[in-house]
């Protein structure tokens, strides 16, 4: 069953929003508190998001094939920002506005170094739009404002508790991340929004440990530093125009200073290398590396995707060298074929 959001469940969401804002002090030393901010327009500035992917896709083995999230409307024309792995590989993405109007979109660009995408909504949408803000500028222990939208519609208070690299299984980092607490469950593709009403950060995952050392349970947003360096790229070629990185395809995981290959993607560049899921790499292009980011950091260093990477792989007491010519992560996505 669809839900319709009416406009009596809108104002219930602004007066939601106008409660947390209240409610959430700013923090001692700091000028900035989170009221006065125009509660409706930043609800109606983020809508739902839901896709549906072929599934023979790469993605849809993970991800499955009906995908729900949350997009931000950034410009008058329709373009919408939200995290590329709720649309990857979609046949059909649909946005909902806050009144429960449902328009079809289309993938405008994927970035995997980011991990963000710009979605374009089909004729007669309309929307207010959120400016993009200075995620630089924001520190640990800020009070941010988080809103969701579509079916799980929300909006919380939530305080900055981290910004840290993060390292990603899926080769995949950000030199440098927000992680907020407490946790929000509609996470993928909210909106993190500053004192000034400005988009700060997009919502990823839900992490374990938000604040490093503790098990304190969080989100990690991509900040929007990630996406103004490659916004124009985007926009003119639905791509970022720099040489592609090497991608493996493997899916890792960090043990006692080794990485433990949990999977391998099927025709990808490792398996067809000969890479096992149990190997260990223990070593790249002749280096040895202190974790997940590091290898991450050596592997790009050697040369754009189609370089031959030397993996030193452990499997049981036996070290094992294997080449793999890397590829471009995007050649193997079935992605909008405007791209």
């Amino acid at each position: 069953m669809r839900v319709v959001v009416t406009a009596t469940r809108a104002s219930r969401c602004a007066a939601l929003l106008l409660f947390f804002t209240m409610l959430w002090a700013a923090p001692p030393g700091r000028a900035e508190g989170l009221t006065g901010l125009d509660a409706e327009r930043l609800m109606r500035a983020v809508v739902g998001v839901s896709a549906v992917a072929p599934p023979d896709t790469q993605s849809s083995r993970n991800l499955g094939t009906e995908r729900e999230g949350s997009g931000i409307v950034i410009d008058g024309s329709g373009l919408i920002l939200t995290i590329g792995y709720t649309v990857m590989e979609a046949s059909e993405i649909r946005v909902t506005t806050l009144e429960g109007k449902e328009y079809p979109a289309t993938l405008a660009a994927y970035d995997p170094v980011s991990g963000l995408s710009l979605l374009r909504a089909g004729l007669g949408f309309e929307s207010p739009w959120i400016r993009l803000g200075d995620s630089k500028a924001v520190s640990e222990g800020d009070a941010l404002l988080a809103l969701s939208g579509g079916k799980a519609r929300s909006a919380a208070a939530v305080k900055v508790v981290g910004k840290r690299e993060f390292a990603g299984y899926w080769e995949y980092l950000l030199d440098e991340a927000l992680f907020t607490f407490p946790p929000i469950r509609a996470f993928n593709g909210a909106a993190l929004v500053d004192s000034g009403g400005r988009l700060i950060g997009v919502g990823s995952l839900l992490v374990a440990q938000a604040m490093e050392g503790r098990g304190l349970p969080g989100n990690m947003f991509v900040p929007v530093s990630a996406l103004e360096p490659i916004l124009a790229d985007l926009l003119a070629y639905g791509k970022r125009q720099e040489p592609a990185r090497p991608w493996l395809g493997v899916t890792l995981r960090e043990e006692q200073g080794r990485l433990v290959v949990e999977r391998v993607s099927p025709r990808g560049p490792a398996e067809s290398a000969g890479v096992r899921p149990g190997d260990q790499i223990v070593g790249v292009g002749g280096q040895r590396f202190s974790g997940l980011a590091d290898f991450y950091r050596k592997l790009w260093g050697l040369g754009p995707a189609g370089v031959v990477v030397p993996l030193e792989l452990l499997r049981g007491a036996t070290l094992a060298p294997v080449s793999v010519p890397s590829a471009d992560r995007v050649r193997f996505l079935r992605l909008n074929p405007t791209l």
